[in-house]
């Protein structure tokens, strides 16, 4: 029977839990935030209708704490928990320690959890359900591998079994280079995910990392939302992410999708998630993984289809059925999405905490921004350094490319160091405004990307320097930290300027 929620704590922090507690006050839903020491001042506690404290910055003292979460919940009178993504959004723990404490889960079963948050496990899972999946093999040892490698062909990629976002993944390109591979990923898997188990698989030339999002009720009914291209990485992670894919046609997407659907119905999934394909150049794919919880990158599927992912999330919590069906659903228009980090890019993308001085938001049509940041708030070292989602909208692939060049172009932050500039130059590529690109596509274009194009390697400092002082001047000329607090008034910002001279966004 359904039931409607009066109540949902909200179990993560930053732009996500911004995001969820919009949905839940348009659906007339009390919202309760939880924060560690470090986020006291966070956009997602100034957005709630209620918050609560869980502990010191430490994530495993505060937003990874089971117990510390339901015991909120139940102190708050929280009907459901909505976990949000990262931290124990597919931790199967949490869902069962709802259950005991009789508040509903916002998310799939437990089960379902399980059997998909091992990869190695849900390899098995997939190929039993007849999802094709990358040639690969588990192994005990590095001579093991070694062995299975040469197998299988070179090269080859190590990967975590358990956990995701890049860590624990390695690129072995011949024998030689095995061993220490193996120690890496191993010692990498264990300090992120406890575990040390690793396997390998056979390494797709050039390919596109495409995935499918599906929804599903409690009463069995499944459906695929299409697809989006998460292709443009930098360290095995995603950074841009469009729907719909430039690489996919509209047939080969309703092939993954029926084997989406395929495969989330071989463990009684419901609600949200996501199956990841690798799809190589001749148009064969292979199953890579499923996320069992809301994608970073979901308003792009929002953005062309009308649907909002987290009230359908909620409402199948709630044990109301799916409102459509397979043939009601359609894809309009192309959307795509730049996470905006607080990172150097010229510095291996290494995180770039500190205090946001002054902050801009794009607008206009088609422009959407999700973001967990405020002018004068801290980007702690503790978590992610993920500002925003910038996302757009267009009738056409290249008014969305064109329309994510202007709103960069209005995108202001000062005080830290962040990825704009490189969005920026990305967005201009011939290749990427082509469509034509994969996993390897920023390291291929590393020095055109990341680099200084425009600058000899012994002008470096000295240009550095000038433009910081130009841009000092500029702000103070022309307002910019003024604007970013409403004013109106025309302005080049300092990263603009910046730009002329091939210098990154400070």
């Amino acid at each position: 029977m359904p039931r409607t929620f009066r109540k949902v704590l909200v179990a993560n922090r930053g732009e996500i839990a911004v995001r969820v507690t919009r949905t839940l006050r348009e659906m007339g839903i009390a919202s309760v935030a939880v924060y560690s020491d470090a986020d006291r001042a966070s956009l997602h506690v100034r957005t709630s209708d209620e918050a609560y404290p869980i502990g010191p910055a430490s994530a495993a003292e505060s937003y990874l704490r089971v117990d510390k979460i339901v015991a909120v919940a139940k102190q708050a009178g929280c009907d459901a928990i909505h976990p949000g993504y990262g931290f124990l959004s597919e931790n199967p723990a949490l869902p069962e320690a709802c259950e005991k404490a009789g508040v509903v889960f916002i998310g799939p079963p437990a089960s379902a959890m399980r059997a998909m948050g091992s990869k190695t496990a849900a390899r098995d899972k997939m190929s039993a359900a007849g999802v094709p999946i990358v040639p690969g093999a588990r192994c005990e040892t590095t001579d093991e591998a070694t062995a299975a490698a040469a197998k299988i062909g070179f090269p080859v990629m190590l990967k975590a079994a358990s956990g995701g976002g890049g860590k624990g993944m390695r690129l072995v390109s011949s024998a030689g280079e095995m061993a220490s591979a193996w120690e890496r990923a191993r010692s990498e898997a264990k300090k992120f995910f406890g575990d040390d188990t690793v396997y390998l698989e056979k390494a797709i030339p050039r390919p596109r990392h495409v995935e499918i999002q599906v929804l599903g009720d409690r009463e069995g009914n499944l459906v695929h939302v299409f697809e989006r291209d998460c292709s443009i990485q930098r360290r095995n992670q995603k950074v841009v992410e469009e729907t719909p894919s430039p690489a996919a046609s509209r047939d080969l997407v309703a092939r993954m999708g029926a084997i989406a659907v395929q495969g989330a119905k071989a463990v009684g999934y419901f609600s949200a998630g996501t199956f990841e394909f690798l799809l190589a150049e001749d148009g064969s794919f292979y199953f890579l993984e499923m996320n069992t919880r809301l994608q970073v990158e979901h308003p792009v599927t929002e953005l062309v289809t009308g649907l909002d992912l987290v009230r359908e999330m909620v409402r199948v919590a709630q044990g109301e059925p799916l409102g459509f069906v397979q043939d009601d659903l359609s894809s309009r228009g192309a959307a795509i999405e730049c996470r905006v980090y607080a990172e150097d890019p010229s510095n291996g993308f290494l995180p770039s905490p500190g205090v946001i001085e002054s902050l801009c938001v794009p607008a206009g049509p088609g422009v959407r921004d999700d973001g967990g940041a405020y002018a004068g708030c801290t980007i702690s070292s503790f978590y992610d350094p993920l500002i925003s989602k910038l996302s757009v909208w267009a009738p056409t692939r290249e008014r969305a490319v064109a329309r994510m060049r202007r709103a960069l172009s209005e995108y202001v932050v000062t005080g830290i160091r962040t990825n704009l500039a490189f969005h920026d130059r990305l967005f201009a590529h011939p290749e990427f405004a082509a469509g034509r690109y994969d996993t390897g596509f920023i390291e291929r274009y590393r020095d055109e990307l990341l680099g200084y194009p425009l600058v000899k390697d012994d002008q470096r400092d000295a240009v550095a320097a000038a433009v910081a002082v130009a841009a000092a001047r500029m702000e103070r000329a022309t307002g910019v930290v003024q604007a970013s607090q409403g004013e109106s008034g025309s302005r080049l910002s300092p990263w603009v300027a910046s730009q002329r001279v091939g210098m990154s966004r400070r």
